[in-house]
């Protein structure tokens, strides 16, 4: 299959370079640097939040994962409502919302009050994340400027990812925890000014009138919130308890509820028919497998350097650098492959990439630290290339007033299938490891044990992961052979 131009034909009405686009691009890229950073650093602060407003351990797994489950379960909502009424002002609104809930911190006194705060802040992200993708589509005429413009978007929130947890614990040798969370504030203003100025008013003519689908909205929120809840309670509360059993089950239900009313709704807030179309189905494809395998992988190996092998949190830090640097350093390389290769030969390889990453750990991660690097290395070299391309591909093949809720399908299907991947693994290592993982000195039994184990969740999340890569490819092949017997 050869590789198709990346290149567009330029309409001649956007900007010619990711410079004439600076203000923009600096606005879009400050949101993408919030949802990277912040519970990256806040994770750093849970410890001294916890001993200053006596929370409970379940109260401090809230403070971050209220966030967690508020902005995946309303980001298909909000895009719909981007879509019909104009994402630039409904990110300005968000941006809005979260600069005055980051101002609520100083306030704060009680964890219910933070767990408050971080689910209105999480409400501000799913207004603004995947409007950032949909902006910086629709901001350029070329496919090429619009991987680069989501290589150096994703480049700056990788910098906050990597050096948040540093950052975080060097301040709170100097100020109080809430310092943590007030930084958001200079980072919207940063991102309002930039939008204001290099991003021009919502046109009509590229929104839709279509009514909104709310009960929709509220099923479509209903699935994803209990989607990422289940897996979290399998990892916590263990497969013998029913609690996430029933939770399971809810969002089955609450899928197939929304399926049908997707299919029956005169105007569905998501359009079945779009997300099957080649690229965009395939786009998805890719990011599900990259979600599961780096889901995987980033608890398996944080659990083996710190657990298994012993290490302090800081050398395991240090133990992920290899990850680090490839995230960072490699965004440089993103353009110069795609054009060397096209951008859906571009999206299956580094999709692959990710998934051997995975492959390479479950098979030897038991031969000793160096074969973990290579793990980390090849995963993250995918995931810097997946992470644009995959997207570029669903929005451009979506309508242009279906961008939107397009750059929320493929954020939702990061966020689920990441979580789904702790999951697995976590229910497998619960099955096969006998007494408590958390507790220190593991026998020998248990580091044997956790090898198994490892190995097992590490190459079924393997297997599912390849097969939708596979799926994926065999979409874009199946697609493409009708169009060149037409062309005959």
């Amino acid at each position: 299959m050869s590789a198709p131009s990346t290149d567009r034909p330029a309409t001649g009405t956007g900007p010619q370079s990711l410079r004439d686009a600076w203000p923009a691009l600096a606005g879009l890229a400050a949101v993408f640097l919030f949802e990277m950073l912040d519970n990256s650093i806040l994770n750093v602060a849970l410890p001294t939040i916890g001993h200053d407003l006596r929370a409970s351990t379940t109260a401090l797994q809230w403070v971050t994962g209220a966030y967690s489950v508020v902005f995946g379960g309303l980001m298909l909502a909000f895009g719909a409502i981007a879509d019909r009424f104009g994402r630039r002002r409904v990110m300005l609104v968000g941006l809005t919302l979260l600069g005055v809930a980051s101002l609520a911190t100083a306030f704060v006194g009680s964890a219910a009050q933070l767990i408050g705060v971080r689910v209105v802040m999480g409400v501000a992200a799913a207004m603004t994340t995947p409007g950032s993708m949909a902006l910086a589509f629709r901001l350029f005429d070329s496919d090429r400027l619009r991987v680069r413009a989501l290589t150096l978007i994703s480049t700056i929130g990788m910098i906050g990812l990597a050096f948040g947890p540093t950052a975080g614990g060097l301040v709170l040798a100097v100020a109080p925890w809430q310092v943590l969370l007030l930084v958001n504030v200079p980072i919207a203003v940063l991102a309002i000014l930039g939008i204001r100025a290099g991003i021009t008013r919502d046109d009509a003519a590229g929104l839709h009138r279509d009514p909104v689908d709310w009960p929709g909205a509220i099923l479509g929120t209903a699935t994803v919130v209990l989607a990422l809840l289940s897996p979290t309670l399998f990892v916590d509360e263990g497969t013998g308890s029913p609690l996430p059993w029933l939770t399971a089950g809810a969002a089955l239900a609450a899928v197939v509820l929304f399926v049908r009313r997707q299919l029956s709704a005169r105007h569905p807030l998501l359009d079945l028919k779009l997300v099957a179309r080649p690229l965009v189905s395939s786009g998805l494809a890719y990011k599900a497998a990259a979600g599961l395998a780096t889901g995987g992988l980033g608890y398996l190996v944080t659990l083996q350097l710190q657990l298994a092998w012993g290490w302090t949190p800081t050398l395991a830090a240090l133990g992920l650098l290899p990850q680090v640097i490839v995230l960072l350093a490699g965004g440089r390389f993103v353009d110069p492959f795609v054009q060397r290769v096209g951008i859906e030969r571009a999206a299956w390889l580094s999709a692959a990439a990710v998934v051997l990453g995975l492959a390479v750990y479950a098979v030897m991660n038991s031969h000793g630290y160096v074969w973990i690097a290579v793990a980390l290395a090849i995963e993250a070299a995918g995931m810097r290339v997946v992470g644009a391309v995959a997207g570029v591909n669903v929005l451009r093949g979506l309508p242009k007033n279906r961008s939107t809720i397009g750059a929320a399908l493929v954020d939702t299907a990061t966020e689920v299938t990441s979580a789904v991947g702790i999951a697995v693994t976590g229910t497998i290592l619960a099955a096969l490891f006998t007494g408590s993982i958390a507790t220190p000195h593991w026998s020998v039994q248990q580091s044997g044990q956790f090898q198994s184990a490892a190995t097992v969740s590490g190459l079924s999340l393997t297997f599912v992961a390849a097969a939708l890569v596979g799926w994926a490819v065999n979409r874009m092949r199946g697609a493409a052979q009708p169009a060149e017997a037409g062309a005959a």
